[in-house]
């Protein structure tokens, strides 16, 4: 309820919500331990992929947890891979881009119109307004 107000969590529901994800993170390293080279072996040995994401898990804790504490983070990062996946739609279809310069185009065009869009403007009405010559400039 705190976080769809806007408003962050008292200390006391922040420090629950953390003893549960370490309880969590603790519970799952039993079941993935550490791998240990024989003995003569040089260098480090491979890890699960379970092992390794529950190490990132316990060294990343307060970056994963941030949401909790300021609402003005969101709980995921969609917006952020939705803002990056048109550009690699467009580099795996035709392969690459053919210069820099056409790369920075493309995001600079990509990254307005994304920035448009979350302010409600119309895309239909932005693409008319451009190739009329009356651009939509993005509010700061």
């Amino acid at each position: 309820m705190a976080r769809q107000q806007g408003r962050p969590f008292d200390a006391d529901a922040i420090a629950a919500f953390t003893t549960v994800y370490h309880d969590i993170v603790r519970e799952g390293e039993p079941l993935n331990p550490l791998k240990l080279k024989p003995d003569g072996k040089a260098g480090r040995c491979k890890q699960s992929d379970a092992h390794n994401l529950l190490r990132r898990f316990r060294l990343h804790a307060d970056a994963i947890l941030r949401f909790i504490a300021d609402p003005t983070v969101p709980f995921s990062n969609n917006i952020a891979e939705r803002a990056v996946r048109m550009p690699k739609v467009k580099q795996k279809i035709s392969g690459c881009f053919r210069a820099t310069a056409g790369a920075d185009n493309f995001c600079t065009i990509r990254s307005c119109l994304d920035t448009l869009r979350k302010q409600g403007h119309s895309m239909l009405e932005i693409l008319r307004r451009a190739f009329a010559g009356d651009p939509v400039m993005p509010a700061a």
